[in-house]
This record gives C-alpha cells, structure tokens and sequence, in this order.
C-alpha cells in the first residue's frame, strides 16, 4: 500500500514547515488527488489517520478534492475532459490524446496554528 508511503511524505514536509515557520498544531489538510495519479482515496484517509498520530496532525481534518483527468487531442488540438487514459476525444473521436493533467498528488493548503 504506497498511501502509506505518501502520507509518510506529508507528515514530513508538515514537520518541516513547523520547523520553518513555526506552527505547533495543524488544524486541516487539504490535498489534490489526480483521477490518474494512482491514488486510492480511501486508503490515503486510513493511511493519514495512521501515521499522523503522535503529530502536529494528530487532530486535523483531511479534505481531499479529486481532480478530473485532462488531456490533449493533437488532430483537434482541444484540450478535453477525460474519465481514463486511454479514452477517445469527445470531440473527434481520436485516440491521439496526450494526458496533460490528472496525475497530480499535492497538498493544497494546510490550516495552522
């Protein structure tokens, strides 16, 4: 389970900016899941309950936004919505797409005290 992994990264770079900035408590984390990023949400919030205990996160609300794919069609040259990778443009029908987002994982925005 690589979630495991990811919020092990969050934790971190959360503990690094307390460091930083000088923060002892966070109230909310909120991240950006790309519908191709290989994230399972709902292993990611069992993941983050986990390993946020005993830190400044121990307490804090864990929103995720999940964000569509998005890809690029060379013969319309359009920029279109996709629900998987290998989906046709639903403007032409082509299967000449090029993934130009949706492969995301970050942390939006942290909530602190």
């Amino acid at each position: 389970m690589h979630e495991m992994a990811l919020c092990e990264s969050i934790r971190q770079i959360i503990e690094e900016q307390a460091g930083a900035q000088g923060f002892t408590r966070v109230e909310r984390v909120a991240l950006d899941v790309g519908a191709f990023s290989g994230v399972e949400v709902e292993a990611l919030r069992f993941g983050f309950d986990v390993v946020m205990r005993g830190s400044l996160a121990e307490t804090a609300r864990l929103e995720i936004h999940q964000s569509k794919g998005q890809g690029w069609c060379l013969p319309c040259a359009r920029e279109v919505e996709i629900a998987q990778r290998y989906d046709a443009c639903p403007h032409c029908g082509s299967y000449q797409m090029q993934v130009t987002g949706g492969e995301n994982l970050s942390i939006r925005e942290l909530e602190v005290f």
